[in-house]
């Protein structure tokens, strides 16, 4: 192995859309609302939280992928934890 490869061994470039896997725990920030209940941005990737308690939101949130769709970059998630405010 190189130098070369040794010094950018595990370097990725962030995204603007993560890819996400069903069962996948994701922490993020309750951002907006919509029809189906509260909606959670990671960059251009937005989750949906249809069961979600409408007094989440902006608040920071653990969530579990429920659903993923790769090429619309959107899903489904359910809340698994709520971060303290002091956090």
């Amino acid at each position: 192995m190189s130098r070369f490869e040794k010094l950018f061994a595990g370097l990725r470039f962030r995204t603007t859309t993560p890819v996400f896997e069903v069962g996948e725990t994701v922490p993020a920030f309750v951002t907006g609302r919509s029809e189906s209940g509260l909606l959670v941005r990671v960059g251009d990737t937005v989750l949906e939280l249809p069961d979600a308690d409408p007094s989440l939101l902006d608040a920071k949130v653990t969530v579990e992928i429920e659903s993923f769709d790769e090429s619309q970059h959107r899903g489904t998630a359910r809340v698994v934890d709520v971060f303290d405010e002091e956090e």
